[in-house]
């Protein structure tokens, strides 16, 4: 059985801060078992309007101009491009998780793994947790400073500091204290090098490519909350319920009217 959800908002009710706030982590820790007869959530994030223009970065500013200008705009500057639209308005990097799954598919947890290339972080947008370690990757001749933040609408907390990341790279648990899920980390030599990461606390959940889509499979029969989010566009959610082999759609549209602040 297929059904179909389609869901979208404007983007200035989307605002960052608030939407990282919203909705507290469930007390009851995840349970891996055996799924029988489980259920299939998939669709598609799509943007429409006019796309963000990049952040601009003058490289005269900032530490190793020379080595950094290899992805310059052929004009002395940087560009950080914050929403990726494909062709047919799918929109990249962003997380899709089904929240209220107590017990499901095992949770194998691996290390997220960044790479500094070229100055900049790839990938744009991860997945972190409590239990996730971050490994950073420096594939640069030049030093890089990384600072680590994980915040919400009621604060800030700085969860990884290494002030000199060379070759070697460096490994670190993230601890999101507070209930915080929004994870930031940036370059302090280079600001235009930043990396996104959202908490997980279960398996069901899928990061957007260049066409915008996703798959969440043997999901439990229940009622849940799906989440769409994206480190500057915000959040959309709704609620849904599966049914046993259920092929569930769920799209959401994110529309950009006016800047989010």
């Amino acid at each position: 059985m297929k059904r179909i959800i389609r869901t979208g908002m404007c983007l200035a009710i989307c605002a960052q801060m608030t939407s990282a706030a919203g909705f507290p982590m469930d007390a009851m820790a995840y349970e891996s078992g055996t799924v029988i007869n489980g259920a299939t959530v998939q669709g598609k994030i799509t943007f429409t309007g006019t796309v963000p223009e990049p952040k601009t970065f003058e490289l005269r500013r900032y530490y190793d101009r020379e080595y950094c200008a290899t992805l310059s705009d052929g004009k002395g500057h940087r560009l950080l491009k914050e929403v990726n639209v494909g062709q047919d308005g799918g929109l990249r990097d962003v997380v899709v998780i089904i929240e209220g799954v107590e017990k499901g598919k095992p949770f194998t947890v691996t290390d997220a793994e960044v790479e500094a290339s070229l100055c900049q972080f790839m990938p744009f947008v991860t997945v972190v947790s409590d239990k996730r370690r971050v490994t950073v990757f420096n594939r640069d001749p030049v030093s890089h400073d990384i600072q680590g933040y994980a915040y919400n609408q009621s604060g800030v907390d700085i969860v990884l500091h290494r002030p000199a990341l060379h070759v070697s790279g460096t490994t670190d648990m993230v601890q999101l204290v507070k209930g915080r899920k929004v994870f930031t980390m940036q370059c302090g030599m280079h600001p235009y090098m930043q990396n996104w990461g959202y908490a997980i606390d279960n398996p069901y959940y899928a990061v957007t490519g260049p066409n915008g889509t996703f798959t969440i499979g043997d999901l439990p029969v229940g009622t849940y909350r799906i989440k769409a989010w994206h480190p500057t566009l915000g959040t959309q959610e709704r609620e849904i319920t599966v049914k046993p082999q259920e092929a569930l759609m769920v799209d959401f549209l994110f529309e950009a009217s006016q800047p989010v602040k």
